[in-house]
């Protein structure tokens, strides 16, 4: 079932895509879904099963660590849900099968902090209920899922008669359609398996596509002689020398697995240990840590269930290895966060701060060369890569937060679309981590500059996030379809100016669309006006756009600088 509803999903990622209220070019719901469907898939193939406990488990792990934006962190829950409610069976008939779906619903209500109805969630809810009262009627799960499919669709269609924008823009919600898909795969696997329906000619035999690997860039440290940190390091320095990574399997214990608190458990590896990180997952427990001694790692985890999938690094042999092969390298350059997990892409660090832990750390999210540089000037530590389309995954950011050697981690994801699996990787990462909800590049970057390294973590949160907020953003981009939002009428090819979360002006000329939009942006004043180039940005139009800006506003400083940010050809922050 998992497989061809992921199946289905992939093949038409393009269609809920083009669901996207706004008319931008990188809406991305599809594209968001997919990866994180795919990534569950992975996981399942990796480890197949007759059993539906066990598959149900898989999946969703792998959805969990794979999800993307908000629809597919909404996603990895309904199946978190779904899995857990099937946990230890072999089987499913139609109850168990609708209730599974029914608490899948309901941890996703949780997972959200401000439910939208008229949204996947809505959908999904919908759906669940239905199942829950049809089980009671039938034991035959294909006719189950025809009215979970049935359902699903005809709670689609009403999405806009509870999101106006919906309404408005004449399209049904993007996410809720992703999941319609889904379950269509999953009837259609059904009435396949039942031999009621041929094998669908169009189904991939291929694995799902590969997880798009997000950059990492790291803040660039200085060499200050020619040869790295590494060189320089003493290899008996390393303390804690054993890289561990195991999973406790608590199933294969059965009976005989003892009571799992995890925070006792965090703190007895701590006693001889670092870079801790556990991850639960009903009966499975995936553990990271640097430890002295592996041995007793592995006694105090034996307890809990059976130890599986075990690597064990020395990473002072490593070290050795490096030196080995030492490379002169300088510059700035772009590193996993593996690499910088076990220390590469180091350069002019003193030997005695290599294993140090700074008080603070910043990691963002960007998209463009330019913009990436600025936040890496202004005390930001790591950027991943990523915007309105092609999120960091939670993984993404877990792997983040695990390589930067910080007492307190803030995350700036910088668009609405990314704060939830931002949020979902501090949940599941041992570290202090403060999300600072930036929806745009100028609040990210406004909050970044309100950043004093000298203040407490409270002190320097709330600064940041009333800096964000003070801070009113725009953007411009081409329209990918005729619509009509909010009355504005918008012709495909159009340049579209869009001020916080509203499109304020559609312009077939783009300087026309900048000065409509600064017009709008200036209603309520401003001291400072930011313009970051993008990819598309004219040199020739930049210098007559400051020439109008400097001739309608001659009180306003002007600030101009290179993002490179692909397919909006300037973004705005207002100050």
């Amino acid at each position: 079932m998992a497989l061809l509803g992921a199946d289905y999903l992939q093949r038409n990622a393009e269609h809920v895509n083009a669901l996207n209220v706004f008319p931008v070019p990188d809406g991305d719901t599809g594209t968001n879904m997919n990866l994180t469907m795919s990534s569950g898939v992975r996981e399942l193939r990796s480890k197949p099963s007759a059993s539906v406990g066990k598959a149900t488990e898989a999946l969703s792990k792998g959805l969990l660590m794979g999800a993307r934006g908000n629809s597919g962190v909404i996603l990895s829950q309904l199946f978190r849900g779904f899995s857990r409610s099937l946990a230890n069976l072999e089987e499913a008939g139609t109850v168990q099968l609708a209730a599974a779906l029914q608490y899948g619903v309901d941890l996703a209500y949780k997972a959200v902090v401000k439910p939208v109805e008229g949204t996947i969630l809505t959908v999904a809810k919908e759906a669940a209920k239905h199942a829950v009262q049809y089980a009671r009627r039938t034991n035959d799960v294909i006719e189950l899922m025809q009215e979970v499919h049935t359902k699903a669709n005809e709670a689609l269609q009403r999405t806009p008669d509870l999101l106006p924008v919906l309404k408005q823009v004449g399209v049904v919600d993007s996410g809720g359609q992703g999941l319609v898909f889904i379950y269509e795969g999953f009837l259609r696997s059904l009435l396949e398996l039942d031999g009621q329906l041929e094998p669908d000619d169009m189904q991939s035999e291929a694995a799902p596509p590969e997880e798009v690997a997000v950059p990492v860039k790291a803040t660039p440290l200085r060499k200050q002689e020619p040869a790295s940190a590494q060189a320089r390091l003493a290899t008996d320095t390393i303390e804690f020398l054993y890289d561990m990574e195991f999973f406790i399997n608590r199933k294969l214990k059965g009976n005989a697995a003892v009571f799992f608190d995890e925070s006792a458990y965090k703190r007895a590896l701590g006693k001889d240990g670092d870079s801790i990180l556990v991850i639960t997952e009903d009966d499975i427990i995936k553990v990271h840590v640097h430890s002295r001694k592996p041995g007793d790692v592995l006694n105090l985890s034996l307890p809990y269930g059976e130890l599986t999938d075990i690597h064990i690094l020395n990473m002072r042999e490593q070290h050795r290895e490096i030196l080995e092969h030492e490379q002169e390298d300088s510059g700035i350059a772009d590193y996993s966060a593996a690499e910088l997990l076990a220390g590469e892409g180091l350069q002019g660090v003193p030997p005695g701060q290599v294993f140090e832990w700074a008080p603070f750390g910043i990691i963002a999210v960007a998209l463009g060369e330019g913009i990436t540089d600025i936040f890496l000037e202004n005390e930001v530590d790591t950027v991943l890569s990523g915007g309105q389309t092609m999120n960091p995954s939670t993984e993404d950011f877990v792997k983040a937060i695990e390589a930067l050697s910080a007492e307190h981690i803030y995350i700036l994801p910088n668009n609405g679309n990314i704060i939830l699996a931002a949020e979902q990787a501090a949940e599941l990462s041992e570290r202090k981590v403060t999300i600072i909800p930036t929806k745009t590049i100028p609040q990210g970057l406004a909050a970044v500059l309100a950043f004093k390294e000298d203040e407490t973590a409270e002190r320097n949160s709330e600064w940041m996030k009333n800096a964000a907020e003070q801070v009113v953003s725009g953007q411009v981009t081409k329209a990918v379809r005729d619509t009509t939002i909010e009355g504005v009428a918008i012709r495909e090819g159009d340049f579209i100016g869009i001020k916080e979360k509203q499109i304020v002006v559609s312009n077939a000329d783009l300087p026309g669309a900048c000065q409509s939009l600064i017009a709008s942006m200036m209603e309520t004043g401003g001291d400072l006006l930011t313009i970051l180039t993008g990819e598309e940005a004219d040199t020739g139009e930049t210098a007559s756009l400051c020439e109008w800006i400097g001739e309608q506003y001659p009180e306003l400083e002007l600030e101009v600088q290179k993002g490179g940010q692909p397919l909006y050809p300037y973004v705005f922050a207002l100050e």
